[in-house]
């Protein structure tokens, strides 16, 4: 993956690595992450549904490098959740394997934003279509006839539900709507901020210094929200705990803001959410 340990400052946690022991099995995931990397159409879309995004709408990166940090942290939150003993319901339901969960998850976060290339406004519908046609293609390669249509639908669905309006009924999609809300550090807040503006936007988004994923004490996951300024509670607020709303998550994963600031004056030092 292109977000490599180097870049997380060494937070393992934040990096899924193929060779490392997960709390699932992951052989079947590896083979579809190696050919998902290596395929120029999926590459494309990630260089093409960027344009909308950021040079037409100015809003921030919704390319390469956004699904890099939400395919990984998607598969690190649910290795885990799975560590934790959280049930996954999605490709049981169907009949199909605990490997597949991995894959269902891996192939959403990959493919959650494609349809960023018709437009950027109401993205996720137009995302079904187009991740559609992908999987008709990619999934034979690894599923019989009865195993990829279920394995579509479930794709399908978690790649739907990572929008707000709609209700996940699986936990794996309830992991890719949390996921899409990791990527929130300085720079590359989902929410859009004023260019040169002092609004409360501007100065959330610039607040989040760093996300991190760690094993939690009272539920299986803890988020911790390192904060530059107070004013990132806004940011955290109004994103990710807006995506935890709903998830079918909300018990599994508890989220703490940290104000790393040395200022002593500053009102917030740490916060839960």
């Amino acid at each position: 993956m292109s977000d490599s340990a180097g870049d997380d400052g060494g937070d393992t946690r934040r990096v899924y690595d193929p060779d490392d022991d997960h709390a699932f099995p992951d052989e079947k995931l590896n083979e579809v992450l190696a050919f998902v990397d290596a395929d120029e159409e999926i590459q494309t879309y990630l260089e093409a549904q960027n344009v909308n995004a950021v040079d037409r709408k100015r809003y921030n990166d919704h390319g390469a490098k956004h699904i890099s940090i939400v395919r990984n942290r998607a598969l690190c939150l649910y290795d885990l959740l799975k560590a934790g003993n959280v049930d996954f319901n999605g490709a049981r339901e169907q009949g199909l394997a605990e490997e597949d969960e991995a894959v269902i998850i891996a192939l959403a976060a990959n493919l959650h934003d494609v349809g960023h290339v018709v437009h950027r406004d109401q993205h996720a519908y137009y995302s079904i279509p187009l991740a559609a046609d992908i999987l008709d293609r990619i999934l034979p390669e690894f599923y019989d006839v009865a195993d990829s249509v279920r394995m579509k639908g479930e794709v399908l669905h978690a790649i739907l539900c990572h929008h707000t309006a709609e209700e996940p009924l699986t936990t794996e999609a309830g992991v890719i709507r949390v996921a899409d809300a990791l990527d929130m550090e300085r720079g590359r807040s989902r929410i859009p901020y004023e260019q040169g503006g002092r609004g409360i936007n501007t100065l959330s988004s610039q607040a989040i210094s760093r996300v991190s994923l760690h094993e939690g004490e009272t539920r299986p996951v803890m988020v911790e929200i390192a904060m530059t300024n107070a004013a990132g509670v806004y940011q955290v607020d109004n994103l990710l705990k807006a995506k935890l709303r709903g998830s079918g998550l909300e018990d599994d994963i508890r989220i703490v803001a940290v104000n790393t600031n040395e200022n002593r004056e500053q009102l917030v030092e740490r916060i839960e959410l």
